[in-house]
């Protein structure tokens, strides 16, 4: 499953305030906007094309799309604008934010998503991106940003909340298994630390590929510090989701997770399993009708691979 089918604003959508705003970062005005797929955002996502060619990536939202995309653009916009020039992402080329609209405005990236279910040439290109950026995010580059564990502490209680009020259609091995999915996800708290960068949302949709093969890891608002195989770690999840490769041998050989106590793993997919089973029982944030279905998706991913290692 691939995120997407949000009911997404244009560029043409935007107050005539904010695309002024935004073509005087860019410094040109924007002839050409075209909409960019996937993700989770009701606002803008739109490349555009400015009257001398000039080439930018905007994102927009206000709290009337969405009450909490605000606060991750702002909250974007300063870790972006923290990055070093070696970790690969795109470089933020400014910000608006009149309190109300907050438009983010990044140099434009000429790449595709990876293909899912992953390609195995790509998933290499990624998996070693990954393992390069995570040698520039250490020691964290940015300052300002929460520990994995303290970002990460409530969502990995999900399975707390659902042993409290157990929903209808929860899995029969999760059912009976909750007090073993609960102290796992405990352990994995435990176990982020570190001070790495960490991207803490990789997935396919997150990543661009150029035709040289050049990844550029895009959306920063969860940015903590963290333990340098989260991300590594993180972007499996999606692997299992697409199906195709044996994520637990890519655990075993990849260097950023070969050396990491597989109890630690383990506990890290368990609280993130049981954040995704919570989440997907709530109804749907504004704007964002189709997260649901795909947080249950991933946890639907995650639990065979939970019983599998712990037994």
């Amino acid at each position: 499953m691939t995120p997407g089918a949000v009911t997404r604003i244009g560029w043409g959508d935007l107050p005539a305030a904010v695309r002024s705003a935004v073509e005087e970062i860019v410094g040109d005005r924007v002839v050409e906007a075209v909409s960019q797929p996937g993700g989770y955002s009701p606002g803008t996502a739109d490349r555009v094309r400015t009257a001398t060619g000039r080439r930018a990536f905007v994102k927009a939202v206000n709290p009337a799309l969405n009450p909490d995309s605000p606060v991750l653009h702002r909250a974007e916009a300063r870790i972006a604008g923290a990055l070093p020039a070696t970790a690969p992402t795109p470089r933020l080329l400014g910000c608006h934010d009149d309190g109300d609209w907050v438009a983010l405005v990044f140099s434009d990236v000429a790449g595709r998503h990876p293909r899912t279910p992953w390609r195995s040439d790509e998933l290499t290109r990624v998996l070693d991106a990954l393992q390069a950026m995570a040698v520039a995010l250490t020691p964290s580059p940015v300052g300002h940003v929460p520990t994995a564990a303290d970002l990460l502490a409530r969502d990995f209680a999900g399975w707390q909340r659902i042993a409290a009020d157990p929903p209808p259609r929860l899995d029969p091995w999760a059912r009976a298994h909750l007090d073993e999915l609960r102290a796992a996800a405990d352990g994995g708290v435990a176990a982020l630390t570190g001070d790495t960068l960490c991207h803490v949302d990789v997935r396919a949709d997150n990543l661009l590929l150029d035709a040289a093969g050049t990844v550029t890891v895009v959306d920063w608002p969860w940015a903590c510090r963290g333990p340098a195989w989260l991300d590594t770690a993180l972007l499996l999840v999606n692997v299992r989701l697409h199906g195709g490769h044996d994520t637990e041998a890519l655990l075993r050989r990849l260097p950023l997770t070969a050396d990491v106590d597989p109890a630690a793993l383990t506990g890290v997919y368990a609280g993130l399993a049981g954040f995704f089973a919570d989440s997907a029982r709530r109804p749907p944030p504004p704007g964002i009708p189709t997260v649901r279905a795909f947080q249950q998706a991933q946890a639907d991913a995650l639990l065979p691979w939970l019983a599998q290692r712990l037994g």
